[in-house]
């Protein structure tokens, strides 16, 4: 569903891609989004999205069960609006754990705010991540109550469709968006997966809805001893990577020209000759 407020769309502008190699530690992580946030800022960007909790990556899952917060308040929440506002820029929170209906679970929620910060936005994952490869054990649904609502906000930069991680797998929600022009993706791929198959599907999932792509990512080694891919990325909608980060705490920037995705638009009609089944 639609949310947030309709405004003219900018032309051209950048945007930004954070990435970290999240800890246990709180203070520390938000220190790290700040620094980059500012980074960011400095060079230009008015839509920043940070990757998938960036605020905390615990020593168990259980860790962000004890750190959730309920919507509207708290001060990882508190953090964003801030730093939105400070900045002038919108804010895409990565996800964070926030209270479920379930007593021992949390939504892993994705929250946009504005430039006054003020969240205009939130999308609670849908797709919850398993996978039994060798000696790698995950099974999000232990932790996390998934969400059940597909979200695109509209704002200054036009249609933003809002989905996190293991939702990159899942096309047929990018089409329950409809037409978007931006899609961002918070994520903390793995590296098993995300070798094989993260750079393929993001640039897929533009190149079908001719839209920009900023999937932002945990990239590197963690504390808990887990590894992420990384390669966080900016995706034009012909499918090109417009920059990317490899690995390690960073910003990946580009522009973004809604000119041109309207010109690829025009003399590729494919979005208007969908049949939906």
């Amino acid at each position: 569903m639609p949310q947030g407020t309709t405004a003219p769309r900018a032309n051209v502008f950048k945007v930004a891609a954070i990435q970290m190699a999240s800890g246990p530690n709180i203070t520390g992580n938000l220190d790290e989004a700040r620094r980059l946030i500012a980074k960011a800022a400095e060079e230009g960007a008015r839509l920043v999205v940070l990757p998938e909790f960036f605020a905390i990556m615990g020593m168990a899952e259980q860790d962000k069960i004890a750190i959730r917060e309920q919507p509207g308040q708290g001060p990882i929440q508190s953090f964003l609006s801030e730093t939105a506002r400070q900045h002038r820029i919108w804010l895409v929170g990565g996800s964070i754990p926030l209270a479920a209906s379930a007593p021992g679970k949390v939504l892993n929620s994705c929250l946009v705010f504005d430039e006054q910060g003020k969240q205009v936005a939130r999308y609670d994952k849908i797709h919850l991540f398993n996978l039994e490869l060798g000696n790698e054990r995950y099974d999000e649904a232990k932790t996390i109550e998934p969400g059940n609502q597909v979200v695109v906000v509209d704002s200054p930069f036009g249609r933003i469709g809002l989905a996190v991680c293991y939702d990159l797998r899942f096309p047929e929600l990018f089409r329950a968006m409809k037409e978007v022009d931006i899609i961002v993706l918070p994520a903390a791929f793995t590296e098993t997966t995300g070798k094989m198959h993260w750079e393929v599907l993001v640039r897929a999932r533009a190149v079908e809805n001719l839209a920009y792509v900023i999937a932002a990512a945990q990239g590197g080694y963690h504390v808990n001893g887990r590894e992420t891919h990384g390669n966080s990325m900016i995706v034009g909608p012909w499918g090109r990577v417009l920059d990317r980060l490899p690995r390690g705490s960073g910003v990946v920037l580009a522009e973004v020209n809604s000119s041109y995705q309207s010109s690829l638009r025009a003399s590729l009609p494919a979005l208007t000759h969908r049949v939906l089944f």
